[in-house]
């Protein structure tokens, strides 16, 4: 009787330590599920180069193509890619993304946002509310009759793109994906930093959203930050692997 006793024991603990091993294994495991959003004037092409790192690596990535039509249409198109998702999320913005991860970053899936010289608004906060505060040097902005706003191509290059190559800059001038004005002053709601780890990375030469911008936002939010000399608006294109690196690091520190 004792030897049997002793045998069920031996037996309950092998399995108790096993599950807790797997347990451990599966919590250390990093979030798989990668959604990256594009800002405003661009698509979610120009996510390709930080996209063929993630994937290379091992993540399921997702990139939303948003309507740039008002920001509760973009907020919506992103809330349905996310519920495309299979398990826990890393959310990533460029620009304008960082106003719409913002919000649709409160999706209790999302474990991490990743702001890319991106707006980490506050409740009540506008995109253009805080540019006036910490002006841009950008003086490319246009807008057409229906009240969408575009970069002027002529200064596409120097503004946006300055550190990738002029041809790929010119094409991308010509290909805008043009934004409805009123995203710029829509309010924003209860932000998702609040109560989410957040990644930021400071563009250094960023003429669309002023620098120190960048880095008040990043400070409010307790972002860990990272800050990229020479880099332009286009940061997430001209340096794919430091934001890979960035958006792999959360996806690890979001499963602790």
């Amino acid at each position: 009787m004792f030897r049997k006793t002793s045998v069920l024991h031996a037996a309950l603990a092998a399995a108790l330590m096993t599950a807790m091993a797997g347990s451990a294994l599966a919590q250390a495991a990093p979030v798989h599920n990668i959604v990256l959003v594009h800002g405003a004037f661009v698509s979610g092409a120009g996510w390709k180069p930080v996209y063929d790192i993630l994937v290379k690596d091992g993540y399921r990535v997702s990139i939303s193509q948003h309507p740039l039509t008002s920001f509760d249409d973009d907020v919506t198109a992103v809330k349905r890619t996310l519920a495309m998702q299979d398990g826990p999320v890393i959310l990533v913005g460029h620009s304008y993304g960082g106003a719409i991860i913002t919000a649709a970053g409160n999706d209790p899936e999302v474990k991490g946002l990743v702001y890319i010289a991106a707006h980490a608004l506050d409740e009540g906060e506008t995109e253009a509310a805080n540019g006036k505060k910490f002006p841009n040097a950008t003086k490319a902005v246009k807008k057409t009759p229906d009240g969408f706003l575009y970069l002027d191509p002529a200064f596409y290059h120097a503004d946006f793109a300055a550190d990738l190559p002029k041809a790929q800059a010119e094409f991308e001038a010509n290909a805008q994906g043009l934004t409805a004005a009123s995203v710029f002053s829509a309010p924003a709601t209860h932000p998702a930093w609040k109560d989410k780890p957040s990644w930021y990375m400071v563009a250094k030469a960023d003429r669309i959203i002023n620098p120190d911008l960048e880095r008040m936002y990043a400070k409010r939010a307790g972002s860990k930050t990272v800050e990229i000399d020479g880099a332009s608006h286009s940061v997430y294109e001209s340096h794919p692997k430091e934001v890979a690196a960035m958006i792999e690091d959360a996806a690890r520190s979001a499963s602790k």
